[in-house]
């Protein structure tokens, strides 16, 4: 066709768009009515229009996401069965989270088909034996396997290094030098200020701070920067568009930064549900609210999608809970047809815009921490854990006002909702006195001091 679709219709610009939209709002104040300001710092317009995007930005996400299933790794045995079984009921990825250096990767991987079941694999311990161990284990094996090493992570979520700073870049330099093969080494644990409160230019801050301290240290180091793949862990938030928005500002500022370094553009992106908004009471309500956070997570590019159950606040794990978790992300794609479009979001001005706002944000504040020394320092002179403490106090403020909702919690409760004899994991916020290097980040839920009320208040 050699014309445009409604070629015969004049075009209106962004101008008599708001004209038209002040008369009909007969005196009332355009921006007192119809802007809203977000507690990210952004002022969404009623509308958005061509006019309103400074350039197209070229972000390729994944052409397909897997549904990913976590299995904590206690007795390797049970742990392989588990794994089995879930490939067999819909799982497409899988994540191992291991606690102990006894694990055995001939029990624990034992009959899963390494060359088609992406893996991923993160270690509540830092060991090169450990990696040793696992790369004889993969040796002429065809396989897609990720590890997720992240002590920079563990200082920032405990107070302290695995051993001290000097042994733990030692062994991550040890690792990353006989890494090749694995997708990715290295994991940014972005799940941490997102679940801290960190508001989501913040968030995305943090995370190309974290990743930069990485990417500098490795940067004289030619060898491994020909390998640097990073892996980024995510959680979506309840804030449809602005989550899509922000991993699509994730990879954009990603792209950038990797760049100056002259290493490899493209990252991965493992998303799952934020912890920061999920409730104790009325909790199948959960259920709703990590189906729209999965779906913000595979419009927003995510390239594996894990969907924590409605119960795991106050539940062990369990069959029920993780099956109706990964149906849940089953039925986003084979009944949804979530799968069928890579860039379903791409094109949309609104979204195209908030991921721009996002970046330029984001941009802003890791050039501060930059100017400030870096990451490192500024976490251990408690910048970082400051900021975060402020944006959660007035989100806190927000929802113990009643104007951030959360149904069956702080509205709509259900008055004959009974916890206190359900709980099998305590589901507040522990606070355990150990010496520390630095003030650690800590994650709460928002409807923690109200549901410890009303525990109390339980006959």
């Amino acid at each position: 066709m050699s014309h445009t679709l409604f070629n015969e219709f004049q075009e209106v610009s962004a101008r008599e768009w708001k004209q038209k939209i002040q008369f009909d709002l007969k005196g009332a104040d355009y921006n007192e009515t119809l802007i809203f300001h977000s507690k990210d710092g952004i002022s969404v317009k009623p509308f958005y229009n061509a006019e309103n995007l400074k350039e197209d930005s070229v972000i390729k996400n994944p052409t397909s996401w897997n549904v990913c299933e976590k299995i904590y790794v206690v007795i390797d045995s049970k742990s392989n069965k588990k794994a089995l079984e879930v490939i067999k009921k819909g799982a497409e990825s899988l994540w191992f989270v291991i606690s102990s250096e006894k694990a055995d990767f001939d029990i624990l991987l034992k009959n899963i088909n390494l060359s088609t079941t992406p893996i991923t694999i993160s270690f509540e311990f830092l060991s090169e034996e450990f990696i040793s161990t696992l790369l004889t284990f993969l040796l002429g094996k065809d396989h897609h396997i990720s590890l997720q090493i992240d002590p920079i992570g563990n200082l920032a979520r405990t107070g302290n290094w695995y051993h001290n700073l000097k042994k733990d870049h030692e062994i991550l330099n040890s690792i990353v030098a006989k890494a090749e093969g694995f997708e990715s080494v290295i994991s940014i644990d972005g799940t941490l200020y997102q679940n801290a409160g960190a508001n989501i230019p913040q968030e995305l801050a943090y995370i190309m701070a974290h990743a930069n301290e990485y990417l500098n240290h490795f940067n004289n180091d030619a060898n491994s920067k020909k390998k640097f793949k990073l892996q980024f862990l995510t959680a979506t938030g309840s804030n449809y568009f602005f989550e899509i928005a922000k991993l699509k500002a994730l990879r954009l500022l990603y792209a950038s930064l990797a760049s100056e370094y002259k290493v490899l553009e493209k990252c991965s992106i493992l998303a799952q549900p934020s912890k920061r908004d999920k409730t104790l009471y009325d909790y199948n309500v959960n259920l709703l609210r990590t189906t729209t956070q999965s779906m913000s997570a595979v419009l927003g590019g995510a390239d594996e999608v894990y969907n924590s159950p409605y119960d795991s606040i106050y539940h062990k794990n369990n069959e029920f809970g993780d099956r109706i978790a990964r149906n849940q992300l089953l039925v986003l794609k084979n009944e949804s047809y979530f799968d069928k479009v890579s860039n379903a979001s791409d094109g949309t001005y609104y979204i195209e815009i908030l991921t721009q706002q996002f970046a330029e944000k984001a941009l802003e504040i890791f050039k501060e921490i930059e100017n400030g020394g870096g990451f490192l320092k500024q976490l251990k002179e408690g910048n970082i854990q400051r900021k975060i403490a402020e944006s959660a106090a007035k989100e806190q403020e927000l929802f113990d006002s009643g104007k951030i909702t959360l149904i069956g919690t702080n509205k709509f409760q259900n008055q004959d909702d009974r916890m206190a004899n359900d709980l099998e994991l305590y589901p507040f916020l522990k606070m355990n006195p150990r010496k520390t290097l630095l003030q650690p980040i800590l994650e709460k839920r928002l409807s923690e001091k109200s549901e410890q009320e009303r525990l109390k208040t339980e006959q």
